[in-house]
């Protein structure tokens, strides 16, 4: 089990990595709310232990950025802060579960199992439907088996590029999607091309939408994501 720790206190960390590796996980540890989030993307845990109060980014804005970008990680927040308004504050924020300090170190690793055998149930689920289930957003449907876009019931015609960000955002209608991700996908394997190239595949692509119901809309410093027109 892969665990990324967010603690700012060093010896709160140091002592919480030991602990965890003596029980067979594995531990990935920072101190700062702006390199949890890089480390977050970089790194792909299966959970992630976070500090509310941190430097450079307060533990919210942490989570919330993460999902935001698409990051579905299971989060268990470890914080001092222990009220009622904190507690839903953070599963608002879209934390899985929350656990206020002091606590028993025991407690902690039956919890973070728990995070980790619900969350693959839950993915493993989820994989079945979407495999025979197209997602759809207004008029626009995507089939990931076969990797076609259709626009009611006739295919959307699209050039590549094109075509590989509408998948990339058919996967999390609704939902932002990170420009680092979609980068990869839409430009995989090919060699210097600008970041701002990205922005001129969305331009297209968002130009051949008009008519179908759904917008590309674009969150700076988040991403784009699809929108059903009102």
């Amino acid at each position: 089990m892969n665990v990324l720790l967010v603690e700012d206190d060093e010896a709160m960390q140091t002592t919480l990595a030991r602990t965890l590796r003596r029980r067979g996980m594995q531990v990935t540890g920072c101190r700062d709310g702006k390199q949890a989030l890089d480390l977050w993307r970089s790194t792909q845990p299966e959970l992630v232990l976070l500090d509310l109060t941190l430097p450079g980014m307060d533990g919210l804005e942490v989570l919330a950025h993460a999902r935001a970008q698409g990051l579905a990680t299971p989060v268990l927040i470890l914080t001092a802060r222990g009220t009622v308004g904190d507690r839903i504050g953070g599963l608002n924020a879209g934390a899985d579960d929350y656990l206020p300090k002091p606590f028993d170190l025991d407690e902690l690793e039956a919890r973070l199992r728990a995070l980790h055998r619900r969350h693959n149930g839950v993915k493993a689920e989820n994989q079945t439907r979407s495999a025979t289930t197209p997602s759809k957003i207004c008029s626009i449907s995507y089939e990931k088996e076969s990797g076609a876009i259709y626009h009611g019931d006739q295919p959307l015609e699209l050039p590549p590029r094109e075509l590989a960000l509408m998948q990339a955002l058919m996967a999390r209608p609704g939902h932002a999607v990170a420009k680092e991700a979609l980068f990869e996908r839409v430009f995989a394997g090919e060699a210097d091309v600008a970041p701002q190239a990205l922005e001129v595949v969305a331009y297209r692509l968002r130009k051949k939408l008009v008519g179908t119901g759904v917008s590309l809309v674009t969150l700076r410093g988040l991403g784009y994501l699809l929108k059903a027109l009102a």
